[in-house]
């Protein structure tokens, strides 16, 4: 048999994942996240955008002198000092550090947009693919809108820079707007009728406006492409990227049609997904591919007796081959430092050991109240102990009094800038009076958009986690909070979220 073509990963949940409302994530989160990707063997990581902001810059640098494995690129626009600044964070990662530069090419960017015409188009492509290569010669160039591009200026584009040292051409679907057959045109025109195309590696990257992310990148690599562009849980702007989960799995499990492979190893996907949903607070839906809760689930009478006797009557691939476990009930009061780190390095935590000691103390307190620990309280237990922002306002105690002949009155003792501050408010419920009593002492002025609660875990003893998503100056984060009292939970997710705003710098929004 033939050796099945290789396709590099290119992950950018750390660039355009992050630009999904309320997925801001500080250094630290991002770092951790770098580090699960580093355990699943991505070949590229897009670590951010340097000129956004000074906290992306430091974040992009931070990233490039850490992690060995993939290689680190940031994103730039076609101007010199984006790709100047691009440059002096990855600097860091020497021969792996990538500079990904982009400019528009459909005629509807550059009539309204750019306000250029082709000419100006191509020659700022070739400078800016010149200034970066004149740093490193490991340079991706983007044609942003690329679908929505005519076909001959595409090309015109594609070879142009190729010539000016561009090592990866990328062709994005930036709007989700193409479906596999046309996708796979495009490319195979690019193939076709770009002289010098041998000479890159051709790139894609979809977006999942028309649901079709996944299906597209895939019909370009049947088309040629060696690269797919993709994030952890399918994040990103508007509807999202396509699924690193989702087209890794369909290239290992479809090698009958589909004769490639990757470097990633799938037996840490489950382990990101769970660490990116639990720093974002962004939930996967359960019938999500490959790491929705439901993705190995079988309630059919049909289907249960069918995976009984074989699993692969209803299962094409092993929750094991994602890192999924059957034995959730791994932990409880009598567990032990050593089983209680082991688990969270399975789950992708990798903790310091004050972290270490804070979530165990935690993790303790929760195993005298239940029987059973299951991950999920794990992953709250670092959310709401390790993993969270900056924190200019503490929760210090609350009490909550409520009832049918009462008229809901929560007392909220806060420490505020250092400062120990309290209130009491009423409301129209327990949530209500404590969110205005929380407002009230941090003389807050963002919006609540979305408010939800659910049990972590099964049984009347399960930890409660709390949601809220807030807005304020256009700007939506989202907080979250866990505790065995909802009431409190409600509280920490609302305080979580007020000091995300607090320490979240504004970032420019970069489309592609």
């Amino acid at each position: 048999m033939n050796k099945p073509k290789m396709i590099r990963i290119f992950d950018t949940t750390l660039r355009d994942g992050e630009q999904s409302p309320g997925a801001s994530m500080n250094i630290e989160e991002k770092l951790r996240i770098a580090h699960q990707l580093e355990k699943l063997n991505v070949d590229v990581i897009e670590a951010g955008f340097p000129i956004a902001s000074d906290g992306d810059f430091e974040a992009v640098k931070k990233i490039a002198q850490t992690i060995m494995g993939p290689q680190i690129a940031g994103l730039s626009r076609a101007n010199d000092k984006d790709i100047d600044r691009a440059w002096e964070a990855l600097k860091y990662a020497g021969e792996r550090g990538r500079i990904h530069t982009f400019i528009a090419t459909s005629d509807i960017h550059m009539k309204y947009k750019l306000k250029m015409s082709e000419d100006q188009v191509v020659e700022a492509a070739v400078k800016a693919v010149q200034r970066a290569a004149g740093y490193t010669p490991n340079v991706e160039f983007s044609a942003e809108d690329a679908v929505r591009t005519r076909l001959p200026f595409l090309a015109r584009v594609v070879e142009a820079v190729i010539a000016a040292g561009a090592k990866v051409v990328n062709i994005p679907d930036t709007v989700g707007y193409t479906i596999p057959s046309e996708y796979f045109n495009i490319i195979k025109y690019l193939k076709d009728h770009v002289p010098n195309i041998e000479k890159a590696i051709l790139s894609v990257h979809c977006h999942n406006d028309l649901g079709l992310a996944v299906a597209n990148s895939l019909a370009a690599v049947q088309a040629g492409a060696e690269q797919v562009e993709c994030t952890i849980n399918g994040i990103g702007e508007r509807a999202g990227n396509c699924s690193l989960e989702e087209v890794v799995m369909a290239l290992r499990t479809r090698h009958d049609i589909l004769p490639f492979a990757t470097n990633v190893k799938t037996e840490h996907i489950y382990a990101a997904s769970k660490l990116l949903s639990t720093i974002t607070g962004i939930v996967v839906q359960p019938n999500k591919a490959i790491v929705g809760a439901n993705a190995f689930a079988h309630e059919a009478g049909i289907h249960q007796h069918g995976v009984l006797m074989e699993k692969s009557t209803y299962e094409i691939m092993t929750p094991e081959s994602i890192g999924l476990t059957q034995n959730k009930l791994v932990l409880g009061k009598h567990s032990g430092r050593h089983a209680f780190i082991d688990r969270l390095k399975e789950l992708g935590y990798e903790l310091s050991k004050e972290d270490i000691e804070k979530a165990f103390v935690r993790f303790k307190s929760l195993a005298d109240q239940k029987k059973e620990i299951f991950d999920e309280d794990l992953d709250a237990i670092v959310a709401d102990e390790i993993i969270r922002a900056p924190e200019r306002y503490k929760l210090l105690q609350m009490n909550v009094s409520s009832g049918s002949f009462a008229a809901p009155t929560a007392t909220v003792e806060m420490e505020i800038d250092g400062k120990v501050k309290k209130t009491a408010m009423m409301g129209d419920g327990p949530v209500d009076a404590t969110f205005k009593a929380i407002k009230k002492l941090t003389k807050a002025e963002a919006r609540l958009l979305h408010f939800s609660v659910g049990a972590i875990t099964g049984g009347t003893d399960a930890l409660g986690e709390c949601t809220v998503r807030l807005e304020e100056d256009g700007r939506e984060v989202l907080g979250q909070g866990a505790h065995s009292d909802i009431i409190v939970a409600s509280a920490k997710a609302y305080v979580n979220a007020l000091n995300k705003i607090a320490s979240v710098v504004k970032r420019t929004s970069i489309h592609l």
